[in-house]
């Protein structure tokens, strides 16, 4: 399973999903949707976004943990 940690990195970065959301162009909820592990998908255009404004790598807000059966 993927886990998106974006939470972890916008508390490194001192910034609100409110300014990930207008920096990246995408919305609030949208941003909550990832933040809170529900997204299905995501685009590598807005991955690309949200990396260039963290300044951070696509690993650092996303992580492989192999799921319990």
């Amino acid at each position: 399973m993927i886990v998106v940690n974006l939470d972890v990195m916008l508390a490194k970065r001192k910034m609100t999903v409110t300014e990930l959301s207008e920096a990246v162009g995408i919305t609030i909820s949208n941003i909550s949707i990832l933040k809170n592990n529900k997204a299905k998908a995501i685009r590598l255009e807005t991955l690309n976004a949200i990396c260039r404004e963290l300044d951070c790598q696509p690993g650092d807000i996303m992580e492989y943990i192999e799921d319990e059966e």
